[in-house]
């Protein structure tokens, strides 16, 4: 009669286990995490890599060589970002003013692997 009732309690036992592993698997499926999981059940959506908000970055600009805030690729066509440099009031999306001290940015001019792309214009400054 002991084995018997081992033998349920064993049963009973892995099915926890099994009905656990299925909610944890569930509930990662359902915060989709960004990147792969790579189950029997399900392949989740990748990590994106998100270009930044282009909008934004403006203001005093300051030109670096290492330890950039971002890596700018400089195109003729087809950009991000179109910049217009100016000697004051960079109050505005594409308006850059370069500086060498206080900078609201650092920027490194980088030819392969940008977080985005500006084009130099001299008229529209902002996001094409």
């Amino acid at each position: 009669m002991k084995k018997i009732i081992l033998f349920f309690v064993a049963i009973v036992a892995s099915n926890l286990l099994l009905v656990a592993q299925t909610k944890q698997s569930a509930e990662i499926r359902a915060k989709k995490p960004g990147y792969y999981v790579l189950s029997s059940e399900s392949l989740q959506e990748t990590e994106k890599s998100e270009k930044p908000d282009v909008t934004k970055i403006y203001g005093k600009i300051k030109i670096v060589d290492s330890f950039p805030d971002y890596k700018v690729k400089v195109v003729t066509s087809f950009a991000d970002l179109h910049v217009k440099l100016v000697s004051s009031f960079p109050d505005g999306p594409g308006k850059w003013q370069i500086v060498e001290n206080f900078p609201d940015f650092k920027i490194q001019l980088v030819e392969s692997f940008p977080d985005f792309t500006i084009k130099f214009v001299e008229n529209f400054p902002g996001k094409p």
